[in-house]
Order: structure tokens, then sequence, then C-alpha cells
């Protein structure tokens, strides 16, 4: 196990009812926010209601501010920047799923900043102050309401660029699992994909001992595994939709990460494909890993078969562990087909025209950056992947 720095500052308020809550946990940092939310659902739900009520009640004064949408974009959160400035909020209310997250999250850190807020998202700056930021979450998926990270998409060549620093871990999220009843079941899904994902990168590690995260990694993928289905089959259920959701905030608050190496090519490739296509995330997730893993296996076999066993329940063939690692790996494209995701670029309606451009966005101008922790990923790596995802 490698040294680590845990630390995670958002209070989590879970269960039935807590969006009720939101008044008395927003009041206790600020009596004017600005309330972000995205498109007719949360109005339509009557989510919206219940937190402006709440909001009210605990004498907070809020100014609104919807048209959030999947793969947030940069000029959206520039105008929130703007309306934060004109209204002299303090504070950020996300109320929706990671794209309302991550949006609030860049505006949190733009508003005290006197440069381009996309400085941040490239690398050419570094945060040092941010609003602080609350969430109601609808959507489990991204983990945005309990972690540093954000990503944007800036339309200006179609780049989609994360960023991640402590400042903009939100102070608290309100999870209650009954806002997610009536989520499509396509949007389930790819929540279970990205979910997934966010162990998956963190599982396959370089790291030779880590065996305690490894179980929780492995009991967070059967709990989607188990549960997603159950889901999709009766929405409804909340017993199955609140296992969803706390493993959707687990996956991705930095526990399941700790004392190990993490991979996150998988996460840089699907980027480029989200930014340029605008495909939704799980989905370009549930294309490229099952790919990636084709093309790295090779280099630890024994955990690619452990994943096999361990999350799977496949039996190893210590004979063949190369059988029993790439069965691991059909059977996580069958589990991603079964709840109707794609896992080929054919089934999303992506060619190959565009292949080349996203490669050379992932790999930098030059060609010469490398992706991923388990594998250092080259340009030609990344273009085999992606041809691998094809067909």
């Amino acid at each position: 196990m490698e040294n680590f720095v845990f630390q995670n500052k958002t209070k989590i308020v879970f269960g039935r009812g807590t969006e009720s809550k939101v008044g008395e946990e927003t009041a206790a940092f600020a009596k004017k926010v600005l309330l972000h939310y995205g498109g007719g659902s949360v109005k339509k739900s009557g989510l919206h209601d219940k937190v402006a009520d709440s909001l009210k009640k605990a004498g907070v004064e809020f100014i609104e501010f919807g048209g959030a949408q999947p793969n947030p974009r940069l000029s959206l959160v520039e105008e929130g920047i703007g309306l934060c400035r004109k209204h002299g909020i303090k504070f950020l209310l996300a109320v929706g799923g990671g794209s309302v997250i991550d949006s609030v999250k860049a505006m949190a850190v733009g508003v005290p900043y006197d440069g381009d807020v996309w400085d941040f998202y490239c690398g050419k700056a570094t945060p040092s102050a941010a609003l602080d930021v609350g969430t109601v979450l609808t959507i489990p998926a991204a983990g945005s309401e309990s972690s540093p990270s954000s990503v944007i998409t800036n339309e200006n060549g179609g780049l989609k660029r994360g960023l991640t620093c402590e400042l903009i871990r939100p102070v608290f999220s309100i999870l209650n699992p009954e806002l997610t009843f009536t989520l499509p079941a396509y949007q389930t899904a790819c929540g279970a994909a990205d979910i997934m994902a966010h162990i998956m990168e963190r599982y396959f590690t370089t790291t030779k001992q880590a065996d305690f995260t490894d179980r929780l990694c492995e009991a967070t993928l059967k709990t989607i595994i188990h549960n997603v289905p159950e889901c999709l089959k009766n929405p409804h259920n909340y017993d199955a939709r609140a296992e969803v959701m706390w493993a959707g905030c687990v996956a991705h608050n930095d526990l399941l990460g700790t004392g190990r190496n993490q991979d996150w090519a998988s996460h840089q490739i699907e980027h480029e494909l989200s930014g340029m296509y605008d495909v939704a995330h799980g989905a370009g997730l549930a294309v490229i890993f099952p790919a990636w893993m084709k093309h790295v296996y090779t280099h630890n076999v024994n955990r690619f078969a452990q994943f096999a066993s361990r999350v799977w329940n496949i039996e190893i063939d210590f004979h063949d562990q190369e059988k029993t690692a790439l069965a691991g790996i059909v059977a996580l494209e069958r589990f991603f087909s079964s709840i109707g995701l794609p896992v080929r670029l054919k089934e999303m309606n992506i060619g190959e025209d565009k292949l080349q451009e996203m490669v050379d966005k992932c790999t930098g101008r030059n060609g010469a950056a490398t992706v991923g922790g388990f594998v250092p990923l080259h340009h030609k790596d990344i273009l085999e992947i992606l041809m691998q995802a094809r067909w």
C-alpha cells in the first residue's frame, strides 16, 4: 500500500424526504445563493418547489439559474459567473446530476478569479479561492456530489477537460433515492457505467499490495451489478435505488483509491469522444472501457483474472489465466449490453473519420503526452483502442 492523505469535508444527508433540509443546511453558510439546475424535470417533478420552499423557510434568498445540460458547457459557466458577481453571490447550490454540480464547481472557482475560468481546466492556472458549493443530487453517476472534481466542455474546439482541487468539494450533499424514481432507463444505465468506471479506474492498479481497497472496489462493483437491473425493472424500488445512489457516491469520494496507483486513461479517452460528439458520458465509457481492457490486460493478467473471479464469479482457470481474464471482459460487455448501453462506436453512429483527431487531442499538439497510470498509453495505443471499439 502506498502513502496517502484522505480527506472529505462533504456532509452527506441521505434518505427519504431529505431535500426538505436543504434550507437549514444552506443557511449555515449563506443567506443568499445561486440556485442552479438543468431542464424542466426539476420543476415538473416538484423538486424545485420543495427546494425553494425550504430555502424561503430558512430565510435564504436565491437567484435562479437553469439551463444546465449533459457535458456542461463553458459558455453557461461564464454566464453563471457573471450572474454571481452581479448579485454578490457567495454560495452555489446545485439541484440535479453531475453536469449541474460540475457547472457550479466551475463557477465557484471562476467568481473570485480575475482571469478566464478555462485557465483552470486547461492547466494554465491553479485555483487559490472558491465559493462554497452544496448539492441536491438527482442522478447517481458522476459522484461529483462528494468529489473534488469538475469536468467542463469548451464549445470552441469541442474540448472536454477536468479540474481537481479540494476547494470545490461540496460542503454538503443531499441524497434522496426517491428523487431517482423517474429517471429514464437509459439515464439510469449510463449512470451505472459511469459509477463502475470510477471504480475500475482505481481497481486496475500497479500497486502490488492493496487488498483492502481491492475488496472495497469489488463490493461496490457487485452492488451496482446486482441492483441496477432491479432499478430498471422496478424503478420505484427504494432499496435498490438507495444502494446505487450510495455506491455512486462512495465510488468517487476518493476512499476506494486510497493507497493505490490509479489509471484514468479510459476517462481521458472518453472525454474526447463526448467532447466532440456530445454523447452521454456513461455510454461512451461503456464503449471505451472494454476496449481499453482488451488492449492492456496482458500487462497484468492476474489482476484481470481476479476481476473476473471476484466481480463476475467466473472460476479461475489456473492453467490458462488469460482465458479467465478475457471472460471477465466479455462479462462486463454483456452486462453493459443487458442494461441497454452501447459497447461499440458503431452503435452510437460514430465512424472512423475523427478517430485520429480524438487521439491528437488526447496526446497533445505534438503527440508526446501519454495517458494512464496502469499502462502509459501513447498515440498509437489510443488509436488502437479506438479502432478496437469500432465494431
